[in-house]
């Protein structure tokens, strides 16, 4: 498998027409079946794709219109670690996917992105808690910057920010019930 620099997911990926095999293996043309089902199973991708009709084969529809927000999402989580890039960007990947969804690309993230440089850009905060370091930025400017603990422990604006979007999540879980 050949070494990537780059690997990206955007807030909306790009699907193409054909199978879930051929979006992943974009990633990594010379990749074979058996290295893209093993990018399916790193980022938590394997089991809904096999639930899908045709698995592997099934055809994902123009801009992968046949599939939710978070499967498309995973797909694109795939397809960039396939070519086992150095550099990776992770820009609002989470911003549009059910919590469950999110769930499984935060576990995914955290065991892929062990050991390689990342940057993540993410309003949803649960998404950078684990990051080594995280900036807070406000038009522009970085007015905070540390651990999701030391920030937490300095009780500034990203604390604020953290807490009330915590209490938001909560609030529409209970709602939801």
């Amino acid at each position: 498998m050949a070494e990537s620099n780059l690997g990206y997911v955007l807030q909306a990926p790009h699907l193409f027409s054909g199978t879930v095999m051929e979006n992943i293996r974009y990633g990594c043309l010379s990749a074979t079946d058996g290295e893209v089902i093993a990018a399916a199973k790193t980022v938590n991708a394997y089991d809904f794709i096999k639930r899908l009709e045709k698995g592997f084969d099934t055809e994902v529809g123009e801009g992968g219109d046949r599939l939710s927000s978070g499967e498309k999402q995973l797909i694109s989580f795939a397809r960039a670690i396939l070519g086992d890039p150095r550099l990776f960007v992770l820009d609002e990947a989470t911003s549009s996917i059910d919590t469950e969804t999110e769930q499984s690309i935060q576990q995914a993230v955290d065991r892929v992105l062990s050991g390689r440089t990342s940057f993540i850009v993410a309003h949803r905060l649960s998404t950078i808690r684990s990051c080594d370091r995280i900036l807070l930025i406000d038009g522009g400017d970085v007015i905070e910057s540390g651990s999701h603990k030391e920030l937490m422990r300095k009780r500034g604006d990203y604390y604020r920010l953290y807490t009330n979007q915590f209490k938001k999540d909560k609030e529409r879980e209970l709602l939801a019930l």
